[in-house]
């Protein structure tokens, strides 16, 4: 195995464990130190401590509190896949901004597809809906790789943009194609979001669930 294949799969199983801490123990582990939850697992290094988590939080459009809410979702999503089926579970990307759910990635039958989206819905705090899950058969290791260096170079180049705020913006890329949630000050800064994307090498496609800020659906939704 080459040293970049172990480093991704033990990305890998870094993510897994703290995915299997986080069905365990509910969304109440949104207010619990981090560190110490990836410490359990071994993985330190991957994250910081929950003091920044929560400094970042609060400086976010959502707001602190919002924040907490959409990984409560988040969580409660993980925990519902695993106890449907352990493949949607791990093939299953998923994004939360104000209640706003992005679910990204493969699944291998449209069932899948249609109860991940169920389950979405019926989900506590849920207030919109994303389907971007492809039917399909799973990527390679190779594929995966890729399009997690397609989303650091993306989350590199907006931290750098002293015009975008960086922090309110999640991305996720599934097989070249990346998708983009959050929320923009204003359609110059969307714009550049998505151009930041588009000028990305290997990126297929972009597509954007950005609302800006002053977006009155902020408020019906």
């Amino acid at each position: 195995m080459t040293t970049f294949s172990a480093v991704m799969r033990r990305v890998a199983a870094c993510i897994a464990r703290l995915r299997h801490y986080i069905t365990q123990a509910g969304p109440i582990l949104v207010i619990v130190p981090m560190m110490a939850i990836v410490s359990l697992a071994g993985c330190t290094s991957l994250v910081i401590g929950a003091g920044a988590t929560a400094g970042v939080s609060a400086m976010q459009e959502r707001g602190f509190q919002g924040a907490v809410s959409d990984a409560a979702i988040t969580a409660n999503l993980w925990r519902k896949y695993l106890e449907v089926d352990e493949n949607m579970f791990r093939m299953i990307d998923i994004e939360v901004v104000e209640g706003e759910v992005l679910l990204a990635g493969q699944v291998r039958n449209p069932e899948h597809q249609l109860e991940a989206v169920r389950i979405a819905w019926q989900t506590d705090g849920v207030k919109r809906v994303h389907n971007e899950i492809a039917v399909t058969e799973p990527v390679s290791l190779m594929t995966t790789a890729n399009d997690l260096l397609i989303t650091t170079r993306i989350k590199t180049a907006l931290m750098f943009d002293t015009d975008v705020y960086a922090i309110n913006y999640s991305i996720e890329t599934v097989n070249g194609t990346v998708y983009i949630m959050g929320i923009a000050q204003n359609e110059t800064e969307r714009d550049q979001v998505i151009s930041h994307a588009r000028n990305t090498g290997y990126v297929r496609r972009v597509i954007s669930h950005v609302r800006l800020k002053d977006d009155p659906t902020r408020q019906r939704i």
